[in-house]
């Protein structure tokens, strides 16, 4: 679970250090479960010609794994210097001839000045925001068909892991944290964020596999 206060403690948190290690590590096991969970509900829909925007994009993992769809373009909006240079670097390295952008900052900022995109993509990103419903409505603002996220379910044992992640961070004098699991209980049930706008927030494979290309849904699917 990687969940902060805000950006400036994300982007000293998630240092170049850390980042390469992040790299290499996904170079030996691929993406790590919560992100080939998400992964694995976007591919159920067809991506080929769209764009793609992954908010707090790290290292780049959903869009080097979602390159081979077809997507048109991509666009990384990170707070962290750090990660955005490696995910620049490990993208042209893998597929030059995808477009892509790397935007620096703030996104609940910077959000305003951004491109539109068909899909936009939060992986472990709304947990690390206090603002959680301004991080959402900036997403869905740039969607133009669909926002897919994840967050942490509010079971004992992921409570029981926040509070010894943060005493963890606490005696590191770390000003990372995790944030309180309370508030993310209503999101499936969020609603006013863009009409028309498809909502997936995948925690667990689908019980089921897709027959065909699905039509888009209205406004939220929580799988």
């Amino acid at each position: 679970m990687t969940c902060c206060t805000g950006p400036g403690a994300a982007a000293a948190h998630f240092n170049p250090k850390k980042a390469d290690r992040d790299l290499r590590r996904y170079q030996r096991h691929g993406p790590d479960a919560t992100t080939r969970t998400l992964l694995s509900e976007l591919r159920r829909w067809p991506l080929r010609g769209l764009h793609l925007l992954d908010v707090g994009g790290g290292i780049g993992v959903i869009a080097m794994e979602l390159a081979s769809a077809g997507l048109a373009s991509v666009t990384l909006a990170d707070a962290s210097a750090g990660y955005l240079e490696v995910a620049r670097r490990h993208l042209a390295s893998r597929d030059a001839s995808l477009p892509a952008q790397f935007i620096l900052g703030d996104f609940a900022t910077t959000a305003g000045s951004l491109p539109d995109a068909d899909v936009v993509t939060l992986d472990r990103v709304v947990c690390c925001y206090p603002d959680v419903e301004a991080l959402l409505r900036g997403a869905s603002a740039r969607a133009r068909r669909m926002v897919a996220f994840t967050y942490p379910r509010d079971q004992w044992y992921v409570r029981a892991a926040v509070v010894l992640e943060n005493s963890w961070y606490w005696l590191k004098q770390d000003p990372f944290r995790a944030l309180p699991l309370s508030r993310f209980c209503s999101l499936p049930g969020t609603h006013g964020f863009g009409p028309g706008v498809c909502w997936i927030c995948p925690r667990r494979p689908p019980r089921h596999p897709p027959v065909g290309p699905r039509p888009l849904p209205p406004p939220m699917i929580s799988v």
